[in-house]
């Protein structure tokens, strides 16, 4: 009776699995004239749980400079923000630093 062998599964060293992950994308928040201040605070503290204090420091950085990096996300996650920004009303894009 013979018995067959069966060959070992050979891992090829030169083939490395790579998880491909796109972090630092951010999400932009842009100053309009619609658009109240405290309800742009009311919105950060909402989408972020940010305090009362960063969200109205994010807030005046919109107000004077024209917009401000509310959050830095992983790509999706930070397209699913954008979206839920502009669910609110506020005008948000996407910038990779």
């Amino acid at each position: 009776m013979a018995t067959s062998t069966v060959p070992a599964p050979v891992r090829d060293p030169e083939r490395k699995e790579r998880v491909d992950r796109e972090f630092g994308w951010n999400v932009v928040v842009w100053n309009d004239p619609v658009t109240l201040m405290t309800y742009v605070v009311l919105v950060l503290r909402h989408l972020y749980g940010y305090d009362h204090e960063t969200a109205a420091r994010l807030m005046l950085q919109v107000h004077n400079e024209g917009r401000a990096v509310v959050a830095t996300q992983p790509r999706e996650q930070a397209e699913v923000t954008v979206a839920r920004l502009h669910a609110f009303g506020l005008q948000a894009t996407l910038a990779q630093p």
